[in-house]
């Protein structure tokens, strides 16, 4: 790839990332990953107001994170990229690690 490809590629992926960098966003992500759901059960699993958890809906359908089907006068969205659990899952390793080392750190002290 030319550089200019390069520099692209790393934009899409930076977006990527700030599309799911927020808490709401990964509440949403994590509790599509078990079904397709309505907006009326993801603001509640999420704890959050309808209007909010639809605009960070919104920002991942932007991304391309989620799907959404119609089904009578509700919409219903899935998780798209289920691969995007993979990187959750790496995320949290990394925080157990940095416990490990912060714990270790001041068992020595």
């Amino acid at each position: 790839m030319g550089k200019k490809s390069d520099e692209e590629l790393y934009e899409i992926k930076a977006s990527i990332l700030q599309a799911l960098a927020h808490p709401i966003r990964l509440k949403v992500v994590e509790y599509l990953s078990r079904n397709q759901k309505c907006v009326c059960d993801i603001v509640e699993a999420v704890g959050a107001e309808r209007s909010n958890v639809s605009r960070h809906i919104s920002i991942l359908l932007k991304a391309d994170l989620l799907t959404s089907s119609k089904k009578g006068l509700n919409i219903f969205y899935k998780l798209k990229m289920p691969c995007v659990l993979k990187f959750l899952s790496c995320a949290e390793e990394v925080i157990r690690k940095q416990v490990e080392l912060r714990t270790a750190i001041l068992a020595k002290k």
